[in-house]
């Protein structure tokens, strides 16, 4: 098995486990005198079949991810925490910059006037290298994952 394909897995067992949930919290309570609509105890061993599956999977795609390597050397845990990291850099520089756009709500000149900290244009600029960077890095780490398989 692909890694990429572990990782179709491991979001479809977290699908699968949600409803679950759902499924136990309608059943949880019922009007004295009926009968639930599923049985609580069955979905409960359901539930934890899913769990045990997906740690087994999680088990499997992290060990994965600490082996195989990018053509420049890091690993996919590596270039994993690189893209979440960037992921956060480009969405605080993005709504840094929208925040700095000059507003124009002053109605006469005995209003208070705000000014800017920061230039939006730079920031901006800065914020869409991060994105270039986040979409190179995906790339990458997106093809090793159908290059790899699950340990």
């Amino acid at each position: 098995m692909k890694l990429a394909e572990a990782l179709l897995e491991r979001k479809h067992l977290q699908s699968e486990i949600e409803q679950l949930r759902h499924r136990l919290c309608r059943v949880a309570q019922i009007q004295e005198g009926d009968e639930p609509v599923e049985d609580p105890h069955e979905l409960l061993k359901e539930l934890e079949l899913k769990i045990r599956q997906l740690q087994g999977i999680i088990v499997k795609i992290n060990r994965t991810n600490t082996q195989a390597k990018l053509a420049d050397g890091r690993t996919l845990m590596e270039a994993i925490a690189e893209r979440d990291m960037l992921m956060l850099r480009c969405t605080a520089w993005r709504e840094l910059a929208n925040a700095a756009r000059p507003e124009r709500d002053r109605y006469n000149r005995r209003e208070i006037k705000f000014v800017l900290t920061v230039n939006s244009r730079a920031v901006q600029q800065e914020a869409d290298r991060f994105a270039k960077q986040l979409r190179e890095l995906d790339t990458q780490i997106q093809a090793k994952n159908w290059e790899v398989e699950l340990l």
